[in-house]
């Protein structure tokens, strides 16, 4: 609905459970949102699509108390509030779950989900109980007992999803809440989500994967720029329609040209081997070999060895067996500096946690990785004009959209900051890329130049490990594909013969392997 749409008569005002009206916010030299106006219908799902930047999740943290807006009203089921922390908004009944978890690594999950919530069924057999019931109504499948750090990245979304939940909101806002599921477990999540409808919760959903958004939304609100452009009916506009819409221009392609590549292998991993803390084998037996101008896809269902697979190949694991080769050199037994410094780029599947010091200055987070090489250092100091400079350079080559090298990495929108990061481990010259997950929760924009670096990677020469969950991206991208199964590679697929339904039914241990 744009801000001109006419109000709405008093009988529809009753079934609005969220109403935002003329909200304006603005950050220095930024202008967030501006003058933006949504209606969210009670028990509906309501999608919100737009660029990475166009101000949606600026929009979210102030109906979620985060942040305040320099103008307009909120409206909670009809009265007008003002949220001025998170608290206030859990009161009110909103709920939220970042697409950057907010979970304490070292506590359990029946912990962080009671954490500021103790007050509703205390931290015993109470909470254990409603935990349980919550995981078992919404197919959530937690564990109570076990610990966050523990867990993979689709398990800790569940996690969160089950505090807002447990904290009994009724309206839910999702920020990209399938960017680390694939196909199967996106199905069994708007399954959920539709019963959450039913029982007349309003769920908002924020999202770049146009195809979901139109498979599961009642209405979709388009933002570009910081304001509301259109409110549609997904039964009457097409995922293209709707790229024009935020971006003005089709759904890019993640198609590859024609093959580069060649019979010199850049990297070997043989009989590689990890045993969880347990004893049970978290990779067992993995051996593969990547040749130059090549890009070796990783298909796998969360939780199933691709971040240990990544982190023994980068040497950020201990009791590795079996060996690492790169270009013929034996990195079984060196530091992860040393291996970057032989010539690894690595975009690792959490850029906020293990890619980014968020309160550090974009020229900082350059020299992550590269301490060692200019521009970073000069004389062996810190060369800070040449890692200004440079990152400079990298703002302009790789679209990082962003007033300089000098702003903190937290207030990029995430396609900014995995461009950011992308930048960086292209411009150390390496002869391996390790991307995982590289387009999680960007934008059509930025995940089309994203695919462009890759390939353009792959064209140079590169040799690229890429593990994703999208499954399109996988077939799109990749030479050839494995999945990985219970820490095992159980099958290997062409992708110019494959389907995403075929590599669901493989990872799942339901297909017949090739």
């Amino acid at each position: 609905m744009s801000s001109s749409a006419p109000a709405p008569a008093p009988e529809d005002q009753r079934s609005i459970a969220v109403r935002l009206r003329g909200i304006g916010k603005r950050f220095p030299g930024v202008i967030a949102n501006d003058d933006v106006n949504i209606d969210v219908k009670r028990g509906t799902i309501h999608a919100i699509v737009g660029e990475n930047g166009a101000g949606k999740s600026t929009l979210m943290k102030i109906l979620y108390g985060v942040q305040p807006p320099d103008s307009g009203t909120i409206e909670i089921n009809g009265e007008v509030v003002t949220l001025s922390s998170p608290a206030d908004a859990i009161r009110a009944g909103v709920g939220m779950v970042f697409q950057h978890f907010m979970l304490a690594d070292n506590f359990t999950v029946l912990e962080n989900v009671v954490l500021g919530a103790e007050k509703l069924h205390g931290v015993g057999a109470a909470a254990r109980a409603e935990i349980m019931r919550i995981s078992d109504a919404y197919g959530l499948d937690v564990e109570p007992d076990r610990l966050v750090e523990e867990l993979g990245v689709g398990a800790r979304q569940r996690v969160e999803i089950l505090k807002v939940l447990f904290r009994g909101a009724r309206i839910i806002i999702l920020d990209e809440p399938t960017a680390v599921l694939v196909p199967h477990e996106v199905d069994e999540l708007f399954t959920n989500l539709r019963g959450l409808k039913e029982e007349g919760l309003s769920v908002i959903f924020i999202s770049h994967k146009l195809d979901e958004v139109l498979s599961v939304a009642e209405e979709i609100t388009v933002i570009r720029r910081g304001t509301t452009v259109k409110t549609v009916d997904p039964a009457g506009v097409t995922a293209r329609q709707l790229a024009e819409l935020m971006v003005g221009s089709e759904l890019p392609s993640p198609s590859t040209e024609t093959s580069t590549v060649t019979d010199e292998v850049l990297l070997s991993v043989q009989h590689l081997g990890l045993p969880s803390p347990e004893g049970r084998p978290l990779l067992n037996d993995i051996s593969f070999d990547i040749h130059r101008g090549e890009i070796l896809g990783i298909a796998g269902v969360e939780g199933n060895g691709q971040a240990e697979l990544v982190e023994a190949i980068m040497g950020m694991r201990h009791g590795v067996t079996g060996s690492v080769r790169l270009s013929g050199t034996d990195l079984s037994h060196v530091s992860t500096r040393d291996r970057r410094e032989s010539g690894i780029g690595y975009i690792p599947e959490d850029r906020q946690r293990h890619g980014l010091l968020l309160d550090s200055p974009l020229w900082e987070n350059r020299i992550l990785g590269h301490q060692g090489r200019p521009p970073s250092v000069k004389h062996g100091l810190i060369d800070k004009r040449g890692a200004r400079t440079d990152t400079q350079r990298i703002i302009e080559q790789y679209d990082v959209r962003t007033p300089g090298p000098d702003v903190l990495a937290r207030a990029l929108s995430g396609g900014n900051q995995q461009k950011l990061i992308v930048g960086r481990e292209m411009s150390g010259d390496p002869i391996l890329l390790i991307a995982s997950h590289p387009t999680r929760g960007v934008d059509v924009g930025a995940q089309a130049a994203i695919w462009d670096h890759i390939k353009d990677a792959r064209r140079k020469g590169l040799a690229v490990l890429l593990i994703s969950a999208d499954l399109d991206e996988l077939i799109g991208l990749s030479d050839r594909i494995e999945v990985i199964l219970r820490g095992r590679l159980v099958g290997a697929f062409d992708p110019g013969d494959v389907t995403p339904e075929q590599l669901g039914s493989a990872m799942t241990g339901a297909g017949d392997p090739a």
